[in-house]
């Protein structure tokens, strides 16, 4: 207790000095940055100068056309991103008990799951929480780790990617099948093949793939399913979403592979076919929270509301 009675009153910066780092960093420009904060450059500039000061580190390189984080001043960014998140996350519980604020949930998704999964997500929310309001953000599953992380997000829905932050942990895991789909034409085509599996993989690995882009993690699992199948393709497109690579599929672009559940939305498009498959592709989607803060009451059912 006497050392952090020392700290505090010798601490050489407070929250407000921090943030303002923060947005330099983000921003890397202190014109940017000033602006942001409502402040001239020459104020957001003697705020950091002080805190190198009072650290006795150089936190930032500036240049005639940039500023960039030392060593120093990532590994401070990095906390004070999460240090910040905290913060803001305590008070919004604050307000919400104690000053009768209306509760909410902040949930990131993947960019990679589909809308038709959206109503399993938040339709029992709506009926059974109605006073806890949803905000909902699609984003890369990177960007979704590290809100949550900051405390930016509360939940991630996403693909889990090869290691996951200590600092996370997992709620629910729940599989996800997918399909071969392709326009009525190539369809027909493929039907009138022979059974032969050498011959349908010739004729599958001639035809124009729309594929998930193989920089996301979904991307990179299916790339390696389809290599252990045989199936040697060089996609004509990626994109970053089933649902445009489902409506490009019906309009006779070409063919994919994508989830069975996000077909639920294209029911009636007619020129939009499933082609049988041997072993089928799963991929594993996650609910991902903050391991060591404790889960809001509201929160933890939010979650257990999800119809997986």
């Amino acid at each position: 207790m006497r050392f952090m009675n020392d700290f505090l009153a010798t601490t050489p910066f407070d929250l407000y000095e921090l943030f303002l780092f923060r947005l330099v960093v983000e921003q890397r420009s202190f014109t940017r940055a000033a602006q942001l904060a409502g402040l001239t450059q020459s104020a957001i500039t003697r705020q950091i100068q002080g805190m190198e000061s009072g650290l006795g580190l150089e936190l930032l390189e500036r240049t005639t056309r940039s500023v960039r984080a030392t060593p120093a001043g990532e590994f401070l960014f990095h906390e004070c991103v999460r240090l910040l998140g905290d913060v803001e996350a305590s008070l919004q519980r604050l307000r919400e008990q104690f000053a009768g604020a209306r509760k909410e949930v902040r949930v990131g998704v993947s960019r990679s799951i589909g809308l038709a999964y959206l109503p399993g997500f938040f339709h029992a929310n709506l009926r059974h929480l109605p006073q806890v309001a949803c905000r909902m953000s699609y984003r890369e599953s990177a960007g979704i780790l590290a809100a949550v992380e900051a405390n930016e997000l509360d939940l991630g829905v996403l693909c889990p990617p090869k290691r996951l932050p200590q600092t996370l942990r997992v709620t629910h895991r729940f599989d996800d099948a997918f399909t071969l789909v392709a326009p009525a034409e190539l369809a027909a085509a493929f039907q009138g093949l022979p059974k032969s599996p050498i011959a349908r993989a010739a004729w599958l690995a001639k035809q124009p793939w729309l594929l998930i882009d193989d920089a996301t993690n979904t991307g990179q699992k299916l790339h390696v399913w389809m290599k252990r199948q045989g199936l040697k393709v060089e996609p004509a497109m990626q994109l970053d979403g089933f649902d445009l690579i489902i409506n490009l599929v019906a309009l006779g672009l070409g063919i994919s592979i994508v989830p069975i559940r996000a077909l639920a939305l294209y029911g009636r498009k007619r020129n939009l076919q499933r082609l049988p498959m041997g072993e089928r592709f799963v991929r594993e989607l996650v609910v991902v929270v903050r391991r060591h803060r404790k889960t809001p009451e509201h929160l933890a059912q939010f979650v257990e509301n999800v119809l997986f």
